[in-house]
């Protein structure tokens, strides 16, 4: 598509789909996902492994996208802006969560200032491995991925843009990490710890640490409760 002669960036995206936002601040909060295709990062844990791999493209429109019936299916299509925030305004959430994938491998200004402006409010899951291109005022939750196959480096621009940080934690190592994070982040930045697979031992080690230290668990209620 275009406007005013002008092409529009089309992203690649994995799936869209209307759910109730699970984890950190926001939990509970009735969203649509728009979750993009791509990630170098290779997290061994990762539960979305099926959005790593940009080849072969599967589908060629948005509506064969949502049509898809198998939400841990690698395939995905291109959308661009137009057709992303027509979908948003056309559903019931107002909450929009740019996830991934690596959604910050994108320029998602654009697409963000006209969420913005047709009244939504935005949130982008990131590794904070890449710059984040978004509008001002977005939400940005970062969990940082550190140590991982790929080599990528948390950015520190990232965290500085961060509201929230959401650490994956499934030992001691983690809340070490977060620990050495912590010094750089500003006092106004929200700190969640999230107990890998919801593992009887993470979760025991994220309840120590925040009762410790003044953060928050946080639980991946939507798991707990198995909805998307």
């Amino acid at each position: 598509m275009q406007r005013d002669g002008v092409p529009l960036m089309r992203f690649p995206i994995n799936e869209v789909f209307e759910t109730v936002q699970g984890e950190g601040y926001w939990t509970g909060t009735p969203a649509l996902f728009i979750r993009f295709q791509g990630c170098p990062v290779g997290c061994p844990w990762c539960d979305t492994k099926n959005t790593w791999e940009l080849l072969p493209q599967h589908y060629t429109t948005l509506n064969e996208i949502l049509a898809k019936e198998d939400s841990g299916s690698s395939a995905w299509g291109y959308a661009d802006a137009d057709e992303l925030v027509a979908e948003a305004n056309a559903g019931h959430a107002r909450h929009i969560v740019l996830t991934g994938g690596e959604p910050a491998m994108w320029d998602l200004t654009e697409l963000s200032k006209q969420l913005y402006r047709d009244g939504h409010r935005v949130q982008i899951e990131t590794s904070g491995t890449y710059p984040i291109k978004i509008h001002d005022t977005a939400w940005v939750t970062l969990s940082p991925k550190i140590g991982m196959p790929s080599g990528r480096k948390v950015l520190s621009a990232a965290l500085d843009r961060a509201d929230e940080i959401k650490m994956p934690v499934g030992k001691q190592e983690d809340i070490d990490a977060l620990l050495d994070l912590r010094d750089g982040l500003s006092a106004a930045v929200k700190i969640y710890v999230q107990p890998l697979s919801l593992s009887a031992k993470a979760t025991a080690l994220c309840a120590q640490a925040a009762a410790e230290r003044g953060w928050k668990v946080s639980l991946q209620t939507h798991k707990l409760s198995s909805i998307r």
